[in-house]
């Protein structure tokens, strides 16, 4: 059952989302050659906790270990924070947050470059965002579910990318995953009528190979099949009697 919410509950979550928009703009420095991402989950949860209320709400989320998610090139999405990931130049690392902030969750990812990167995975960054803004420029109350996946086809269509089809959005609100999954493919005027109300993380995610994914030994880590690297984006946003919103954004 998808759950609507009011304008009060919308900005409940927005606040969550700046926490997190906010993180990620201090992480910045931190991303750099030698360091590694226990260091990172730590400083997150740190400044996610000094807010007053606030909580990582990934932590103990259906049994993962960590505040935030670190990927790492093929990684695509569930990496755990760990002393011995030790990020090196030319990395890209994927960070996937989720913050509880007064029983209200926000949910935003971003994929980081580790000093300079190649041309390639510079190019699948840029596409991967772009997918993401088309995506989140789908969400009207005159548009479908399957417009926002159909948005993120038609800018990765002619590129050299692939679609992580088997991985999806979701709805967001009082738990982190609700109602309705987002499809990152999709076909125009399919799925559920987008409503006033509704509270999606929207979260393409692309490689440079193959779209088949496999799960790592440790039953979280998801990594392309090929080991291809791959990129992820991710907003919280909301369709309001004004249009959509972003509700992770600075």
């Amino acid at each position: 059952m998808i759950q609507l919410k009011t304008e009060r509950e919308i900005e409940m979550i927005a606040q969550g989302g700046l926490i997190i928009a906010t993180l990620f703009t201090e992480m910045k420095s931190l991303i750099s050659p030698g360091a590694d991402t226990a260091g990172l989950d730590i400083f997150a949860e740190k400044f996610i906790r000094s807010h007053e209320g606030a909580a990582p709400a990934f932590k103990g989320l259906y049994g993962f270990p960590g505040s935030i998610c670190v990927s790492i090139n093929e990684e695509v999405v569930h990496g755990i924070p760990r002393r011995d990931r030790v990020l090196v130049e030319g990395d890209i690392l994927s960070i996937d947050v989720g913050v509880r902030l007064n029983d209200w969750c926000s949910d935003s990812a971003w994929t980081f470059p580790v000093g300079e990167i190649d041309s390639q995975s510079s190019e699948l960054l840029a596409t991967t965002k772009e997918s993401l803004h088309r995506a989140v420029a789908s969400v009207d109350k005159n548009n479908y579910i399957g417009d926002i996946g159909a948005a993120v086809m038609d800018c990765v269509e002619g590129t050299k990318y692939s679609i992580i089809k088997d991985l999806v959005g979701h709805g967001i609100g009082r738990d982190v995953h609700e109602e309705p999954q987002v499809p990152n493919m999709g076909k125009p005027g399919s799925g559920v009528q987008l409503r006033e109300g509704m509270v999606l993380a929207i979260e393409p995610m692309l490689s440079c190979g193959s779209a088949e994914i496999v799960t790592g030994g440790d039953e979280w880590t998801v990594v392309t099949q090929d080991r291809s690297r791959s990129a992820h984006f991710e907003h919280t946003v909301a369709l309001t009697s004004q249009g959509v919103r972003v509700l992770t954004g600075a």
